[in-house]
């Protein structure tokens, strides 16, 4: 059971998030769901090329941050600490998160090979739209991912994915704040730590 649940939590971290989103720009409902199915045809199209590990980390890493709002979610993982971070603590912080969150589910994404997903259909929501889609593994029952779609920040990206009820940002936002705390609220070290870690 430990084991399935990470393997949900696997797809969705990748591309990570949240952004304390204000109103939408222009925002459509076919526009969110073009951009989940664009994001999860990359996504797949890498996981099954077959190319080497590290190839592929580089891919998934441009692929974070083509689709995903990597600052907000960045910031947003660091929770109240980003308070007192300078500008170049941020920025450094962000570059370090960026590279951390790809190989931490990058090296992991082989698990997926011959899976499929399918967006389903979407919905308005206060930050945007929740694009629903199904993921089917082999021999399996397909599992409900929701990913959360705005404008906020001037382009249409994807903030937050939730799966089967549980918030890959939340878990990321606990999981860099414990480290933080390990650190003694020391960002530097933080940042230090998240260069090499995965």
């Amino acid at each position: 059971m430990q084991t399935k649940l990470y393997t949900r939590r696997t797809i969705a971290a990748m591309l990570a998030s949240l952004p304390l989103a204000g109103p939408t720009l222009a925002l459509s409902q076919s526009d969110a769901e073009s951009l989940i199915g664009k994001l999860t045809n990359d996504i797949f199209r890498v996981i099954n090329s077959g190319k080497a590990e590290n190839a592929m980390l580089r891919d998934f890493e441009r692929i974070f941050v083509k689709y995903a709002d990597v600052p907000v979610i960045a910031r947003s993982s660091l929770g109240v600490a980003r308070r007192s971070a300078s500008k170049s603590q941020l920025n450094a912080y962000t570059k370090a998160f960026q590279g951390y969150v790809t190989r931490k589910y990058g090296k992991r994404f082989r698990e997926f090979i011959g899976a499929d997903i399918k967006v389903i259909k979407s919905q308005k929501s206060k930050r945007g739209y929740v694009v629903d889609s199904n993921v089917t593994f082999k021999g399996k029952r397909p599992f409900l991912v929701q990913w959360q779609v705005s404008d906020a920040s001037g382009r249409d990206k994807m903030f937050d994915i939730i799966i089967e009820g549980i918030s890959m940002l939340r878990l990321e936002r606990e999981e860099v704040g414990a480290m933080l705390d390990r650190r003694g609220g020391d960002i530097n070290k933080l940042i230090a730590h998240l260069k090499t870690a995965s």
